[in-house]
């Protein structure tokens, strides 16, 4: 895709001035800039800027894969019920310069839905 333009008139006004004469401090007018000492005029510049913004990029979707629950004999903490379904994930971080990784046990338990993990 082409970016998209979009295009707008801006006067240079944004900036101080100093008047050329006297070294006042120039007001912003319509007009452009008047000096505040002796009444130098200075009409402002107009230009036309062109802003480029990046085209929307197509939005890739991959399905992950889902994680396997089984079902084991793990007690919940909260009720007390003895099956829960249990999945592994891999936790994986760096530390001081060496990479680490671990697995993670996540239980949820069959009555109650309360997720707990082994750490």
């Amino acid at each position: 895709m082409w970016p998209r333009l979009r295009s707008h008139t801006k006067k240079v006004s944004d900036e101080m001035k100093f008047c050329e004469k006297c070294g006042g401090y120039m007001r912003t007018t319509k007009e452009g800039y008047v000096c505040s000492k002796c009444g130098y005029q200075l009409k402002a510049e107009v230009i036309d800027t062109v802003k480029m913004t990046p085209a929307e990029k197509p939005t890739d979707i991959v399905d992950a894969p889902s994680p396997e629950y089984m079902k084991v004999a793990a007690t919940c903490p909260r009720c007390g019920h003895n099956e829960a379904f249990r999945s592994l994930g891999f936790v994986s971080g760096e530390h001081a310069g060496v990479r680490q990784e671990r697995a993670m046990e996540r239980f949820v338990c069959t009555r109650c839905g309360h997720s707990w993990s082994n750490a």
